[in-house]
């Protein structure tokens, strides 16, 4: 019967063995990150390498339905369960992050961050004008694909929030594709994880600004779900890349309720085929 695996003294030790490699991937690749270039093409390449390294310590399997655009400029809009999606992403796609400021000033995190070409916007309506002229500034220097995440944070994975319209305001009035992906976690042997086991052990979220669905009893850190994760023995990942829809003349607000109905549609029904 498919379920989280129980916790045991194996289970802890293996877990931290992994974890432990983790941290020794880490500190061998920030040499390699001191002599990369910041936001340069070839470091936004180098993060689906050192994504690929993680995803493999943690025994996080992607398995991809569907094809990437390869349109340009091209923005990928998704549902955001967990830190994994932060992997996810550009080991399946390359290119790189749409992000909240506040992450360019997480020690390490950010530095490692704005070395791969993560785009840093301030959400606050009254910096909105100066946001979008970045963002389209730096869309139109770049031939990869930006990800970006339109809930603004994790849920537990019960549902899709519904969608933040300024995080869509590059794509008004301009030509930039933008494609619905939809990301739905499985056990590990490929059946669809329950929303119980879901918001305890694989999502990663705040229990304050979840409006649906179970909670989880302990809320962790960022670092604290990976370490759990690994001792779980990780997970499959299954990423659906869904054709874009034609946004031409519509507005943000718009934007956002179709790509909101597109994903949600597509994950409620993947959670519906549930054995």
């Amino acid at each position: 019967m498919s379920g989280a695996r129980k916790q045991n003294i194996f289970n802890t030790i293996t877990g931290s063995l992994r974890f432990v490699a983790f941290w020794i991937m880490v500190l061998l690749q920030l040499p390699i990150l001191f002599v990369l270039p910041a936001r340069k093409k070839i470091t936004v390449k180098y993060m689906s390498v050192f994504m690929r390294i993680f995803l493999w310590i943690a025994n996080v399997k992607i398995v991809k339905h569907g094809t990437m655009s390869n349109r340009r400029p091209l923005l990928v809009a998704g549902n955001h369960i967990s830190v994994f999606e932060i992997a996810t992403f550009p080991v399946m796609f390359g290119g790189s992050f749409i992000s909240k400021n506040d992450v360019r000033n997480w020690p390490l995190v950010g530095w490692i961050a704005n070395k791969f070409g993560v785009v840093f916007i301030d959400r606050r309506p009254s910096h909105a004008i100066e946001v979008l002229k970045q963002v389209q500034d730096e869309i139109a220097t770049i031939d990869w694909p930006l990800y970006v995440f339109p809930e603004g944070t994790t849920t537990n994975g019960a549902y899709v929030k519904e969608f933040k319209s300024p995080l869509f305001n590059v794509a008004e009035g301009t030509d930039l594709t933008v494609q619905p992906v939809v990301i739905q976690y499985c056990y590990n042997d490929g059946t669809p994880i329950s929303d119980a086991d879901l918001a305890e052990h694989y999502a990663y979220f705040d229990n304050a600004k979840q409006t649906e669905g179970p909670r989880c009893s302990r809320e962790r850190s960022a670092f604290g779900q990976i370490f759990h994760i690994m001792v779980l023995g990780g997970f499959r990942v299954h990423v659906y890349m869904l054709p874009p829809p034609p946004i031409g003349g519509k507005t943000r607000k718009e934007i956002a309720e179709i790509m909101h109905e597109i994903i949600s549609n597509k994950y409620m029904e993947l959670k519906g085929n549930r054995k």
